[in-house]
């Protein structure tokens, strides 16, 4: 007899085990075996539904790893590549050997000359200016000038004049005729030129004299070709006077020249110089004293002073060097006419 197969309802969709909501890492324990014994017949529909069941289990599992707790996961980032290497060289096929070899590069053009730029640039400039540069300086040539020293009595003017003659070259200093007698120790032809007064009296009749005056009964004065050869050679003249012979050359050369006034730290240290130079008896003491403080009063027709204190001859020495730098550096230049 026959009989009617039951169709099996398709069975509702179960929800999803809370237990794959959440990830982990753990394996997945394998099924055991199921020493039941094989269902019967009758059990068929259980069967087809823990089928089902698994299918749905598995396909849930497979998306667990995307799951957190109900949340998706962020992506894994994806693997970082490798840097960049640089391609290997390119090799050519040598037509001697059936191997490669690294192809030859040729050789790197040698460094040009450090000045070969500016060089060409210089010449461009002059190009474009249409006109080439001089070499010739810019700023004129130092010219030759007088430097007058003055003072009085007993402040170093001589030692001042020897420093200076030890340490420029290029100064004359020039030597002055006197009709006086000679101190120990001087040189005729260095120190003065020594002659008689009645010599002397004919060099003034001759004009030769650039000035000349008398001194304690005695001439001096300055010869005026002496200062000519000297300043036609590119010398500096360096004249050491008194002050009445300063006066009479400011006279003569109005500012063609330089005039430096020389005097001690006080009149105390000068008046212990002249004791100590021991050339003169008690009243040519007194008469050079009078004649010291009335010169004294004559610094302000003098273009710059200068104290030569006991002991500092050097700051005396360097500071009369500045003023002949600075004359010198000046843009306009002191006219000078012999």
């Amino acid at each position: 007899m026959l009989t009617a197969r039951a169709t099996p309802q398709k069975p509702l969709k179960p929800p999803l085990p809370s237990a794959i909501l959440s990830y982990s890492k753990s394996p997945i324990p394998a099924p055991t075996a199921d020493r039941s014994p094989p269902p019967s017949h009758s059990s068929a529909g259980s069967r087809t539904f823990s089928m089902l069941l698994s299918r749905r289990f598995s396909c849930a599992l497979a998306r667990a790893p995307s799951l957190v707790r109900g949340r998706p996961l962020q992506p894994l980032a994806a693997p970082a590549a490798p840097p960049a290497s640089r391609p290997p060289p390119r090799r050519l096929m040598s037509s001697s050997s059936a191997g490669w070899q690294h192809a030859s590069r040729p050789p790197p053009p040698p460094p040009p000359h450090p000045g070969a730029e500016k060089d060409q640039l210089f010449r461009g400039l002059e190009a474009a200016l249409g006109t080439t540069f001089s070499s010739e300086p810019l700023a004129p040539p130092p010219q030759p000038m007088i430097l007058v020293i003055s003072g009085p009595s007993g402040v170093g003017k001589d030692a001042v004049i020897k420093r200076l003659q030890e340490q420029r070259e290029e100064m004359h200093f020039v030597v002055t005729a006197t009709s006086r007698a000679k101190r120990p120790g001087e040189v005729d032809g260095k120190d003065y030129y020594f002659i008689t007064k009645e010599e002397f009296l004919t060099m003034i009749e001759r004009d030769e004299l650039l000035e000349y005056a008398l001194v304690y009964g005695e001439y001096k004065g300055i010869p005026k070709q002496q200062i000519r050869d000297y300043m036609a050679k590119g010398c500096d003249i360096v004249l050491r006077v008194d002050i009445q012979g300063a006066a009479t050359l400011r006279e003569i050369l109005g500012e063609s020249a330089v005039f430096i006034f020389l005097v001690a730290e006080s009149e105390e240290a000068l008046v212990k110089r002249l004791i100590h130079r021991k050339t003169e008896t008690s009243d040519m003491l007194l008469v050079r004293i009078a004649t010291a403080r009335e010169e004294v009063r004559r610094m302000h027709n003098f273009d710059y002073v200068v104290v030569n204190a006991e002991g500092k001859l050097e700051e005396a020495v360097k500071q009369v060097e500045s003023i002949i730098d600075a004359e010198k550096a000046k843009i306009h230049k002191r006219p000078v006419n012999i």
